[in-house]
């Protein structure tokens, strides 16, 4: 069994453009079998970790069982998998219907057109007979497929204002979830290399745990920028896309109406010849519209295999799916060093401000241990509270003890007046001094501490879980709904206006006759007027 092949940094394309997949960095494997129980997940990672081997979950698979034309009509049973070429050859292969509907009528029809003009050029004659119920029922049903051909239009023109909508909607949201993961990397990162910086009455982290935060600071910006920047790029490149795609189905729609219009006008008015002219246009305009619903029935299906993806993938987001290429988690190896640092930072500088506040400031040094004696007097400081054990587990805080959120609120209770030589001259164990550089400590310290949910989520992959969650919620049904809207009204004007071009044939021909009919008998009746 072929193993799923990893992309290049993607990290949100295709929540909502799924038949976009061109811009993606990943190649279609060419797999044989699809029954696929495990294979090593080459999950996609963050911070350049190893690969890692998860169990692999097929998604969508019941929704996507469908013909696979490249393996013998065979059925598919791989999954949604936007970077597998028998997936899109199944997928496309329920369009056959569309693209043979347009390869009958640009070839029938062209022929009958070919037929007429051969009869017309080579065989002409005079119109003879003339019936008035023909005459009746094709200019109704002209006057019908008309009507359906506007709805139609407007139906398309609607279904195209509201899935753009709805995409750039999803696209939007999909990016600021990169963006905000990015950001937080990037201040988390910042708050390290403050940390790093942090010093108390001269005490500062140990070197390694400072080499540490070098490390970790370089993952971390790599991470972010990588994310920022990729989805940023992505998102100008489905941004076009959207674009080009809205202005086609816009001038289509334009020009179909218009098309319907000008040919019912003529029609009414016995124009032959530009009919004829109007015919020969719209045959070519129906066969691609033909082709553009069937494309638009692929999107359809790639949207609604999408959404019901993210759906089973929320429920087993741990396991290796094609899903990994589209928004992954950073991988449990980074995410854990990360939060083993952060932690590892937040107690130790704890431990030097305990260590001040215990060595320095509650103990009342004789005048003569400078730089340690600056008159430290009244009640003594309690000490930090440490929410993490040796071993990095959550700690609880000791009653004696200030916790972070509010340490340099109590702290600075016991800040001093100083004098210009900063010696307190005031009840108090701390200097304006001190007090300062704890107070940044604490701080660091309670930011590190905030990250760690952050942290969590990243590591099993909670936020993920959570864009796929809201994308398949809020924004689903109104991609499935409106890029239903886009193939029927297609097919609805392919329809109409395939009718209408036939009636405007034959309701010529009848009118023509009608017209020769009427004339014919005028003359009759006038002969006769003379011979009596």
């Amino acid at each position: 069994m072929q193993s799923i092949k990893n992309t290049t940094p993607f990290p949100f394309l295709l929540l909502l453009l799924a038949l976009f997949f061109v811009f993606s960095n990943g190649s279609p494997t060419s797999g044989g079998k699809y029954e696929l129980v495990e294979s090593l997940g080459a999950k996609r990672l963050l911070a350049d970790e190893p690969y890692v081997v998860n169990s692999s979950l097929v998604l969508a698979q019941e929704r996507t069982t469908r013909k696979d034309p490249l393996d013998g009509f065979k059925k598919y049973r791989g999954g949604w998998n936007i970077s597998e070429k028998h997936y899109w050859a199944s997928v496309a292969f329920t369009a056959v219907p569309f693209f043979a509907m347009a390869a009958a009528w640009f070839v029938f029809f062209g022929l009958c057109l070919a037929v007429i003009c051969l009869c017309y050029c080579c065989c002409a004659r005079e119109p003879y007979g003339y019936s008035s119920l023909a005459y009746a029922l094709s200019l109704i049903l002209l006057i019908l497929f008309t009507i359906l051909a506007i709805v139609g239009c407007v139906v398309l023109y609607t279904g195209q204002g509201k899935f753009y909508h709805s995409t750039t909607k999803t696209l939007d949201y999909v990016v600021s979830q990169a963006n905000t993961t990015a950001q937080n990397l990037r201040n988390l990162s910042d708050v390290l290399a403050s940390a790093k910086k942090i010093g108390v009455a001269q005490v500062f982290l140990p070197v390694q745990v400072q080499t540490d935060i070098d490390e970790i600071q370089t993952k971390l910006n790599s991470s972010s920028y990588t994310l920022s920047d990729t989805t940023e790029d992505n998102k100008d490149d489905i941004q076009r896309v959207l674009n080009s795609v809205r202005l086609a189905l816009i001038i289509l729609s334009a020009v179909m109406l218009f098309l319907t219009f000008l040919g019912f006008v003529f029609s009414i008015f016995g124009m032959q010849c530009m009919v004829y002219t109007l015919v020969i246009l719209g045959w070519i305009l129906v066969t691609g519209t033909f082709i553009l619903a069937g494309v638009f029935l692929v999107l359809h299906n790639v949207t609604a295999d999408s959404c019901v993806s993210m759906n089973q993938w929320v429920e087993n987001p741990t396991a290796h799916t094609a899903l990994d290429d589209i928004l992954p988690c950073v991988d449990n190896a980074t995410a854990q060093e990360t939060s083993q640092r952060t932690k590892e930072v937040t107690s130790q500088l704890i431990n030097v401000i305990n260590q001040v506040i215990t060595n320095v400031t509650n103990i009342n040094f004789a005048p003569n241990f400078t730089p340690l004696f600056f008159n430290q007097s009244g009640p003594k400081m309690p000490l930090l509270c440490n929410p993490f054990k040796p071993d990095f587990t959550d700690r609880t805080c000791d009653p004696t003890e200030v916790s972070l959120s509010n340490a340099t609120q109590v702290y600075g209770q016991f800040v001093c007046q100083v004098s210009p030589s900063g010696i307190c001259t005031t009840t108090g164990r701390l200097t304006p001094d001190f007090y300062s550089q704890m107070s940044a400590g604490i701080k660091v310290c309670y930011g590190l501490y905030l990250y760690g949910p952050f942290l969590v989520d990243l590591q099993d992959c909670t936020f993920v879980r959570q864009t796929f969650t809201d994308i398949s919620r809020d924004h689903c049904p109104g991609l499935r709904r409106y890029s239903n809207w886009i193939y029927v009204g297609l097919l609805m004007v392919s329809l109409a206006v395939l009718l209408s071009l036939v009636f405007w044939v034959i309701y010529g021909r009848e009118r023509r006759h009608r017209v020769y009919t009427k004339t014919l008998i005028a003359r009759t009746h006038g002969d006769k007027g003379i011979e009596e």
